[in-house]
């Protein structure tokens, strides 16, 4: 491989050490005056943000929307049991499309999606917070493990690590633009997991011991069997070893991913993993495991937010799945709203549909989805 490229002069952002500290708001108005909309869930942790937020001075209501697989009464409860106003929005219809039906398209044409990636802007930060800023918020708080603060010299709003490691959401975050990062107030962004449960507790609620789905509309936890509901459950078609032989069949396009080895139901002396998903021949491609590591790959739809777009190669980090070790690479402008990536080093499965998230130390330069390898 050649060698791994430096380009000196690249985007600087602060560390943590350089940046303010303080309560959560920095920004521009006193607190006690504002009033704040929080999405409540009825889990631990937004229940944790609006008692932050309450006891910060700020006036709090709750904003749930009501979407597949979410239960706004949980949330009701929870509003209640803090003496805060609560609203529900039905946004069945704008979720199903944005979301569900996107997550169904995205499978049958041989991706991997993240939901929450797509949901976030669109929904949550979207719909959500718009109807939440029509009853005369001034800020949309969730309780994301992420920070979002305004960078002096440049004005605008940059998108952070939460503090808690374990719990940094940040990654489903980048796609967020500056006409909502304005708005928001993260307060689990500077606090443990055990802070939310103790802050939680400390009220005598019993959302302490409520987690969020990682998938909020897949109940079940059977992704297969949602899409096979919505008719994209794909159909069968052959399995294809690297070298173009074909060693079986498969039973359908979602139900396979870049990297997975078991449940192929195939033998060929040696272990095989899926290497690529081809929707043109409606095939799944296999061969040995060496063959996974990719040192490239192509990412469109980006979004960059300490600056509008990318003009330049940089020197960053990079996520290629939420649960993923960063690893350095440079990312240069490829046209088109898309960016071509390079690591220092080959990266295990690197794969389409999935969001490739930039960072430079513990700020969020941006991401975009994995088109090609």
């Amino acid at each position: 491989m050649e060698p791994f490229p430096v380009k000196s002069g690249y985007f600087h952002f602060c560390s943590v050490e350089e940046r303010p500290h303080g309560k959560l708001l920095e920004k521009e108005a006193e607190r006690g005056l504002e009033r704040v909309a929080v999405a409540l869930s009825g889990g631990m942790d937004s229940t944790a943000a609006a008692i932050i937020l309450q006891e910060e001075g700020y006036r709090v209501f709750g904003v749930t929307m009501l979407v597949a697989g979410n239960d706004p009464a949980k949330a009701a409860e929870t509003a209640a049991a803090l003496g805060i106003e609560h609203h529900v929005f039905d946004l069945r219809e704008e979720f199903k499309t944005a979301v569900i039906d996107c997550f169904a398209e995205a499978y049958l044409a041989g991706r991997t999606p993240n939901p929450c990636v797509v949901c976030n802007p669109q929904i949550k930060f979207g719909a959500l917070m718009r109807r939440a800023l029509s009853l005369g918020a001034r800020y949309f708080a969730t309780g994301h493990y992420a920070r979002v603060w305004k960078d002096a010299g440049t004005h605008r709003y940059l998108l952070g690590r939460g503090l808690d490691a374990k719990k940094d959401q940040s990654y489903v975050l980048y796609a967020l633009e500056q006409k909502q990062l304005r708005h928001l107030l993260f307060p689990m962004g500077t606090r443990t997991k055990e802070e939310a449960r103790e802050i939680v507790r400390r009220r005598g609620l019993k959302t302490a011991d409520r987690e969020s789905q990682e998938i909020c509309f897949v109940p079940e936890g059977d992704y297969r069997r949602l899409l096979q509901r919505a008719g994209g459950g794909g159909r069968p078609g052959p399995i294809i070893d690297h070298q173009g032989k074909i060693l079986g069949r498969h039973h359908g396009l979602p139900c396979y991913t870049v990297g997975q080895r078991r449940g192929l139901g195939i033998a060929a002396g040696y272990p095989l993993y899926v290497l690529a998903i081809d929707p043109d021949r409606n095939a799944v491609i296999v061969g040995p495991e060496s063959l996974l590591y990719k040192d490239r790959c192509i990412v469109g739809e980006t979004n960059f937010i300490p600056f509008d777009r990318l003009e330049e190669i940089i020197i960053v980090t990079v996520k290629i799945r939420s649960t993923a070790p960063e690893r350095p690479a440079t990312i240069a402008p490829a046209g088109e709203g898309r960016a071509s990536v390079r690591f220092a080093e080959p990266e295990r499965a690197i794969t389409p549909g999935q969001a490739a998230v930039f960072y430079q130390k513990e700020t969020v330069v941006g991401g975009g989805t994995i088109l090609e390898v």
